[in-house]
């Protein structure tokens, strides 16, 4: 519910005119100040909720933290697909068909 809750405020957050949607030209992975927010009750910011400053990095920084996280991304989601080979193919990826007890199967869907 919280999750269904903070998509719906990023996605209603343009209606003050500060906040442009991403996919109205804004930048993707901007999420908007909460701070303030419903009559002031909500005192800590979704992003950085204690104030040390991860948004005032320089650009620069601010690049390579993007590049690393879409590479650890990248890198996770080719883990996640090893296993998934070793599990439906065994011995598919040797280092993971040594591992005692692994289990060799993918489990389908319940109908």
């Amino acid at each position: 519910i919280l999750i269904g809750m903070l998509e719906s405020y990023g996605e209603g957050a343009a209606s003050d005119g500060s906040y442009t949607h991403y996919m109205k030209g804004g930048v993707p992975g901007f999420y908007p100040s909460i701070k303030g927010k419903n009559n002031g009750q909500i005192s800590l910011e979704l992003y950085d909720p204690f104030g040390f400053g991860f948004r005032d990095k320089p650009a620069d920084k601010r690049a390579r933290g993007l590049k690393s996280e879409i590479l650890n991304g990248r890198a996770a989601m080719f883990g996640i697909m090893g296993f998934l080979a070793e599990g439906k193919v065994p011995g598919s990826v040797p280092i993971l068909s040594k591992i005692a007890g692994f289990p060799h199967y993918v489990p389908a869907p319940r109908r």
